[in-house]
């Protein structure tokens, strides 16, 4: 859908262009001006007009990131706005995104910028039948969202390798309708020959000399473990945050909707049973806890898109342990318990599964964590000094929890809604906390047994993670 407005101090036309896939969906929004409209304009005085706007919350500039974005919601819908500045002295009604022309002149954060409109038109372009693309692709994206993988920045599916997938499905399978369309889909992309990439149509020439996906030219590209490829020039990778832990959390899923879908195409299930949420709490018997806290609201939301955008920095830290197999982070933040925001002011959690190998011939192993938090928390600290951003009162801390007491820091009915779905054996009785906490010196955190009984306080729990006992891990993973 696109429409235009007027600015009125220069009475010159811009052109906004954006694709809505279904209600109360995120909105991405792409503003397209003349030459002589500068970024600055954007960002600055465009920006402070969108501030006076009643409707419009949570107003906030990215002008560093590696697409520059003005993010706010509108009447609770998410839009991201981006900006392009085009060498046209107007823009023209009838402007055609998809002829590479356009892009001509552009520099890099404008091309990047006209991208996610580009590809959405070249992909429709490409599928054999649009309103079966649109169906089943809203159907895989709500499928996502329920199992816990649709969140690009954290290193699963995003909307736009969504929208490939169905697109490259849709290709396969051109008279299918969208029923059989969602179960091909994951008949495809369950026994797909990752990192073998997805592509809509072969990479085509141009004069322009844009840096594109090739890993026979760019030795970084061959270490893309999940490339799935946009179609528009230039051809981008838009599943380069993908980790060894998020393709294999990712193919689960997909051999499991291929089960589901199985079933409910033979009359034994209904569509509802595809789009249940992922057990995420009871899936993992060891979890990381993972808090930014910022001393005030306007602070807390510009820490927590910084450090939510940096966590696939610890999972890919983790996942190179070598006694751990998978560190899995659920794309859902959650706020702090009352007394933890009393202390810390603002508060937002992210928890991470942490699976660990089998270790043979031994009875008992450290996992030593301690360089793994400490290279995260560099990591942001000095991202956050790059950029200024950085506010007193920005906080990050970590801590080690056991599976039955998940409780101290999550609502109850974050769990309760899944107690049906509780593991056969696991303890409900978290009355006992026993843990190591460490400090600044580096002391250790035993996940062994609960030896003791007392009252854990989540806020000084919160300590960066030192040494996990995997022994203890291990004999839980095989009890009954």
């Amino acid at each position: 859908m696109r429409f235009l407005f007027h600015q009125s101090d220069h009475q010159d036309r811009f052109l906004l262009s954006f694709h809505l896939v279904s209600l109360r969906a995120d909105i991405d929004v792409a503003c397209v001006a003349p030459r002589h409209v500068e970024r600055s304009d954007f960002f600055q005085s465009f920006f402070e007009k969108l501030k006076r706007q009643e409707e419009i919350k949570k107003l906030r500039a990215v002008e560093d990131a590696y697409v520059p974005v003005i993010k706010f919601e509108f009447d609770g819908i998410e839009i991201d706005l981006v900006f392009a500045r085009l060498s046209v002295p107007t823009v023209a009604d009838n402007l055609d995104l998809r002829d590479n022309s356009c892009l001509r002149s552009l520099d890099i954060r404008c091309i990047r910028s006209l991208n996610g409109c580009r590809v959405t038109d070249e992909i429709l372009h490409l599928v054999p039948n649009k309103e079966n693309f649109r169906l089943t692709l809203r159907a895989i994206k709500l499928w996502a969202k329920r199992r816990g993988i649709y969140s690009s920045v954290l290193g699963f599916l995003g909307g736009v390798s969504c929208a490939v997938l169905v697109a490259r499905t849709c290709q396969l399978y051109p008279n299918a309708l969208a029923s059989t369309l969602v179960n091909k889909f994951f008949l495809v992309f369950s026994g797909w020959e990752w990192p073998k990439p997805v592509l809509l149509k072969q990479q085509e020439e141009s004069n322009l000399n844009l840096p594109v996906w090739d890993p026979r030219v760019n030795p970084s590209d061959r270490y893309h473990v999940m490339p799935i490829i946009t179609p528009a020039y230039p051809q981008q990778n838009s599943t380069y945050n993908v980790s060894t832990s998020t393709r294999a959390v990712m193919v689960e899923e997909f051999k499991h909707g291929l089960a589901v879908t199985n079933e409910i195409l033979q009359g034994k299930s209904d569509w509802s049973k595809l789009f249940e949420p992922l057990n995420f709490f009871q899936k993992y018997k060891h979890y990381i806890v993972l808090t930014a806290s910022a001393s005030t609201e306007e602070h807390h939301l510009e820490w927590v898109g910084l450090v939510e955008s940096k966590i696939r920095v610890l999972v890919g830290n983790l996942e190179r342990n070598e006694f751990i197999s998978i560190a899995h982070v659920t794309p859902q933040s959650f706020p702090g318990s009352r007394d933890l925001c009393k202390q810390s002011g603002y508060v937002s959690m992210w928890f991470l599964g942490i699976a660990f190998r089998k270790v043979e011939n031994a009875e008992r192993v450290n996992v030593d964590l301690t360089c793994v938090i400490q290279s995260f928390n560099d990591t942001v600290y000095s991202q956050a000094n790059n950029l200024h951003v950085l506010k007193e009162g920005m906080k990050i801390e970590a801590a080690h929890v056991k599976r039955k007491h998940l409780h101290y820091f999550l609502p109850a009915e974050t769990l309760q809604k899944r107690k049906k779905q509780s593991m056969p054996g696991t303890s409900q009785n978290a009355s006992g906390l026993q843990r190591k906490r460490t400090s600044s010196d580096g002391s250790c955190l035993d996940s062994s047994r609960d030896r003791e009984s007392r009252t854990p306080d989540n806020s000084s729990s919160l300590r960066k993670i030192s040494k996990v006992d995997t022994s203890t891990a291990e004999r839980e993973r095989l009890a009954p």
